[in-house]
């Protein structure tokens, strides 16, 4: 078995663009990803996610944007996993490079989210959800994860205020990153002050929902000699769990990113994640969802992950930065294109190309991208050329 090696990622600008559609957006990111050296006939395989939002092109919808960036006749899928949809493209793209059945792989995701009314995007949003018991019932997304924040801060005498500290983090990273949807600072005042969306979650503390795409070339290792930016995969894991929220033991963890963690963790040979990462890309879609990515995946223990962010652990100075590029909360959340966005962010860490927010020497970094409110969940571990099977 092969290696599996990251040479080329890119990604389009992430906000609104009434002026583009899936296509060109998609089209940007692959022209972003593509290393000068890049043969397209050389591409064997290509997995794009996408949720569909708005049902513009949900059957064939790998083909289509494929077909319209040159790679006509490769071999597509369209991966469907919610908001871990491009996250899965790439453990597809990894696996196939891995079992030698290809020697290059396009993954990728691309989502147009912003030209459809708020009921409509309440509904695409929703279908991530369990349909018949959530969506169908009333429950809107930012109120299930006002359920699990509320729950959170009971169980563990947390200060909401936790929340706008991560807020305020990942704005300030995103006003480095000229591809943010939302690149601008805020302050903890100001996400506290902010209006409440759903209790206890203020403006702040949601993501926005946001068009864009980006694309990830993953190689062999015999194929990754030949381009001048490497980086390796060093380990996958992936996990499901129930997708309704109230088919679950507990309100307070993701127990699908908890596995999934642990299977990345046991084939990159990291035994310590607080130590052994230099950084993080971890799903941020509500301030909540950072705070429990924190103790899932092992960064601190149960309940002090409001210490973690109210510290500077996390802060792009810190100890174990998390979410440099500004997030899902400050880059933005093009469902699909997502999990690709966050490799993307890990791919230009760890060849020194993150300009103003470029952390020193990075060597390993980790993209954790959740599918719903936790129905599935991917976490990937990268290494710099040169660290250790590197």
């Amino acid at each position: 078995m092969t290696d599996a090696y990251i040479v080329g990622a890119g990604q389009s600008s992430f906000g609104s663009f009434p002026e583009e559609t899936y296509r060109t957006l998609f089209r940007e990111a692959y022209e972003a990803a593509a290393p000068a050296d890049l043969d397209p006939g050389d591409v064997d395989e290509a997995f794009v996610g996408t949720l569909g939002v708005g049902g513009r092109q949900i059957g064939l919808a790998g083909p289509v944007v494929t077909e319209h960036v040159g790679l006509h006749g490769v071999p597509c899928t369209r991966v469907e996993n919610a908001c871990a949809a491009s996250g899965y493209a790439l453990r597809q793209a990894v696996m196939a490079v891995e079992s030698g059945m290809a020697d290059l792989v396009l993954a990728g995701g691309v989502e147009v989210m912003t030209d459809t009314s708020a009921e409509a995007t309440k509904y695409w949003l929703g279908v991530s959800g369990e349909t018949e018991w959530e969506r169908m019932a009333g429950t809107t997304f930012s109120g299930v994860y006002a359920q699990m924040a509320d729950a959170y801060l009971r169980e563990y005498d947390a200060p909401r205020r936790a929340m706008s500290e991560v807020a305020a983090k990942n704005h300030a990273n995103g006003a480095k990153n000229p591809k943010a949807h939302l690149g601008f600072e805020c302050s903890v005042d100001d996400a506290e002050a902010a209006s409440v969306v759903a209790d206890p979650l203020t403006l702040y503390h949601c993501c926005p929902t946001t068009d864009g795409a980006a694309a990830v070339f993953v190689a062999s290792e015999e194929v990754a000699a030949s381009f001048d930016d490497r980086v390796r995969v060093a380990g996958v894991g992936a996990a499901s769990d129930r997708v309704g929220l109230f088919q679950r033991d507990t309100y307070t963890a993701v127990e699908a990113s908890e596995r999934a963690g642990e299977t990345a963790y046991d084939a990159a040979g990291v035994a310590d994640p607080r130590t052994d990462l230099d950084f993080a890309e971890v799903h941020d879609c509500f301030a909540i969802a950072e705070l429990l990515a924190y103790e899932d995946l092992g960064f601190c223990d149960r309940g002090e992950a409001a210490a973690l962010v109210g510290d500077g652990v996390t802060a792009i100075d810190g100890d174990l930065p998390v979410n440099t590029s500004g997030g899902l909360k400050s880059k933005g959340h093009p469902i699909g294109a997502t999990g690709a966005g966050q490799a993307v962010e890990a791919f230009d860490q760890l060849t020194g190309n993150a300009g103003d927010r470029q952390l020193d020497d990075p060597e390993r970094g980790l993209t954790h991208n959740v599918g719903g409110s936790g129905g599935a969940a991917v976490v990937h571990v990268f290494e710099a050329e040169g660290v250790s099977g590197a």
